[in-house]
């Protein structure tokens, strides 16, 4: 209850999903391997028999069928706590309905000092 007698969930609030409901209590994705913030994540079509999906999860299909995006982005454009929206994507995964291009690592981006003498170079001609 709040300091003001009412009670926290009420009827204004609107129906309660725990969050646990939404990822048959899991906390990892089904994989055991997390994504990563910067995951892209692209919707592929789905198969004949696709499997029954949950409100959520056919929200997030829909947003990365449309164009790739983040997993950062769809867990805020969803609505969703980052952890659950990385559990329903993992569900996602497992039933072929997206696919994922990880992030590349820091160590082999290119050095910003050769792109810099590139991009001189570029403006020299």
């Amino acid at each position: 209850m709040s300091e003001d007698g009412r009670r926290w969930y009420d009827d204004e609030a609107g129906p309660l999903v725990r969050l646990y409901a939404m990822t048959s209590g899991r906390a990892r994705p089904a994989g055991g391997e997390p994504f990563d913030l910067m995951t892209l994540v692209h919707g592929c079509r789905p198969p004949e028999r696709a499997p029954l999906l949950s409100p959520e999860e056919a929200l997030l299909h829909r947003l990365c069928t449309a164009r790739p995006h983040p997993v950062a982005d769809m867990a805020s454009d969803a609505g969703l706590p980052l952890a659950v929206a990385r559990v329903l994507l993992g569900n996602l995964l497992q039933a072929g309905l997206i696919r994922v291009t990880p992030p590349v690592p820091p160590a082999q981006l290119p050095d910003p000092r050769i792109l810099k003498r590139v991009i001189d170079g570029l403006r020299a001609l």
